[in-house]
């Protein structure tokens, strides 16, 4: 009898197991899938659709096509000269696509999107295996960010380093929580990925970031325990050899990469982009759309519970070295007495009663927000003191932001109702990228929003669904709809731009429409140059041409039969460059206002 009870056991445990597992393998397939379909859409989606614009993507996209014809993977090169002005991580991926996919712009912004798909999983991974329950939603939030859509669709460096910079983070905090050397070594690893991203600026701002955070904690241990020397020469392995072979190749490198473009860039305008000392705190913002109204109260809740805890642990002198309610070693002692002040009341939302199913310390979970706080306003801080200034610099915060604000949710009773006027602060926040993604077209051609009806019709549309938003989060579901609601704008401006707004991108700030019209008038290729056109137009010529393009008012005039695209105004000095030569006016390109001219050859 006992041994039938025994075997009936044994086979309700397994039979129980089973289900589990199917359970969680349906689970995971359902994530996987709704993962990729967000990724596919929101990066792969239409990158095609419009050309190359601005001056750093047809530039970028050239330098990797000049490493695949040259087969040099140690000094990147433009029009065949040495180009230093960024370390090779973007370059050598966009080479391996273009051997795969062929050289053309969509392959060029391959890694970019790749490399947003990578955080995106990554962001997935670390939640599952440390915070689980909020994975997913922490994956699709980041993936959904304005910032990193955006970078997502640009043959740039930004993504690359973003996601290198996030992953090296994530990957310290596993091993901080987990005690795990080979997490440890993954951060190493990602950082020198950083360093061959973009320079010395990933490995310096996490430095940062640990230090004040360890000062936070008042455990300074941390720092002592991060300067792992294994690491360190996984480090070295990684990111030295080629800043090495390059410096030995091009003895110019060291001035030219270390002292101009990172010490001059962040001390002086030598690259005349300057903006206001606050400019990354909007530009921080709007990249966290549509979610920045949560990050903030995330953000102001995580800094109010710190700041609490610390006045706490003052009072009581605790001699233990953290400033997190006594420390990991402690927490099982006080996480019973201290759970609820860890977990107070945020904007209209209960306080969560129940400790995280994983079994996560209270005290990691604070020290969790506040390395995602710190993680969010270092680059901010950081960069807001550089005296040059571009958007695509505050990139490695916005992970940050995701992770922060899946905690947020994690900690409280999905079913919760929202107070109001965050509701619908949230609800406008979300809708108002709809106005100019319907509006994409008119705003790229006129530079400015369009009056009348076009504009009426917008709006109501975005101040519908800033209703159904604020309403339904309102509502008895409260946040459990959260990122349901939320992502239904993002995809209805995705899909608006890619629809309505491509072809105008295409046209207006893209080169690539007139080097089709010049490669269609000529019978043999010519030399191209220029003469008042923009820099911007200069390299997108230069890419899809594969050739280099002349400049008039550089003293570049080519001496042989040539091209020449030349902005209206400058006809005089047209006239004085080509004096004595047959000049014919071919045809006008009136998206970017510029004539064409066929040059004959010197007499």
């Amino acid at each position: 009898m006992i041994q039938i009870r025994y075997e009936e056991i044994i086979n309700r445990t397994i039979a129980n197991h089973s289900i589990t597992n199917i359970r969680m393998t349906t689970r995971t397939r359902t994530d996987v899938l709704l993962l990729a379909g967000f990724c596919a859409f929101l990066f792969f989606y239409a990158s095609g659709r419009f050309g190359l614009i601005g001056a750093d993507e047809p530039r970028y996209a050239q330098v990797a096509r000049e490493m695949l014809d040259h087969r040099d993977w140690i000094t990147p090169t433009l029009n065949g000269r040495p180009w230093l002005e960024k370390p090779p991580l973007y370059y050598w991926q966009a080479t391996l696509a273009y051997s795969a996919f062929g050289v053309n712009d969509v392959a060029a912004r391959i890694p970019s999107a790749l490399d947003a798909t990578l955080l995106v999983v990554a962001i997935y991974l670390f939640f599952r295996r440390f915070r689980h329950g909020v994975e997913v939603d922490a994956a699709l939030i980041a993936a959904s960010c304005a910032g990193v859509v955006g970078y997502a669709h640009a043959a740039s460096t930004d993504v690359v380093l973003a996601s290198t910079f996030a992953i090296g983070m994530l990957s310290w905090w596993a091993w901080r929580e987990a005690d795990k050397r080979i997490y440890l070594a993954l951060f190493y690893f990602f950082m020198a990925l950083g360093m061959l991203a973009k320079g010395p600026v990933a490995p310096f701002l996490a430095a940062i970031v640990i230090f004040l955070f360890a000062a936070a904690a008042r455990d300074w241990r941390l720092i002592i325990r991060s300067l792992w020397f294994p690491g360190a020469l996984l480090f070295c392995v990684v990111a030295l050899p080629w800043y090495l072979a390059v410096e030995m190749r091009n003895p110019q490198f060291f001035h030219e990469f270390i002292l101009q473009q990172n010490f001059a860039r962040f001390s002086t305008n030598l690259y005349h982009h300057p903006e206001p000392f606050w400019y990354f705190l909007p530009v921080v913002l709007l990249a966290l759309m549509p979610w920045t109204i949560f990050v903030i109260a995330a953000f102001a809740q995580s800094a109010r519970v710190w700041w609490a805890e610390t006045n706490s642990f003052r009072k009581r002198h605790d001699p233990e070295p953290s400033g997190f309610a006594g420390g990991a070693k402690d927490a099982s002692t006080h996480a019973s007495s201290r759970s609820p002040a860890l977990l107070p009341a945020g904007p209209g939302i209960s306080r969560a009663s129940a400790p995280d199913a994983a079994g996560a310390r209270p005290d990691l979970e604070l020290q969790l927000n506040v390395f995602a706080c710190l993680w969010l306003i270092i680059p901010v801080i950081f960069f807001s003191l550089s005296q040059s200034k571009l958007p695509g610099y505050i990139l490695p915060a916005v992970p940050a932001g995701a992770v922060l604000l899946a905690e947020y949710l994690r900690r409280y009773d999905l079913e919760t109702r929202i107070a109001k006027w965050m509701a619908a602060l949230h609800g406008v926040v979300a809708a108002a990228p709809i106005v100019p993604a319907a509006l994409i077209a008119y705003i790229v051609t006129e530079h400015h929003l369009p009056g009348g009806r076009p504009l009426y019709i917008a709006l109501a549309v975005a101040v519908v669904l800033a209703a159904a938003i604020a309403l339904t989060l309102m509502s008895r579901f409260g946040l459990r709809m959260l990122r349901f609601v939320t992502l239904i704008p993002v995809v209805l401006a995705v899909a608006a731009v890619v629809k309505l707004g491509t072809t105008a991108i295409d046209q207006t700030l893209s080169a690539r429409p007139l080097a089709a019209e010049l490669a269609a008038i000529e019978t043999q290729k010519l030399p191209v140059a220029v003469c008042g056109a923009s820099r911007e137009l200069e390299y997108g010529l230069a890419f899809y041409r594969n050739q280099k393009i002349s400049r008039y008012e550089l003293g570049e005039t080519p001496a042989e039969e040539h091209l020449l695209v030349a902005n209206p105004t400058w006809k005089v000095a047209i006239a004085d460059h080509t004096a004595g030569r047959r000049i014919s006016f071919l045809g006008h390109y009136p998206p970017q206002n510029v004539d064409y001219y066929w040059v004959a050859a010197k007499p």
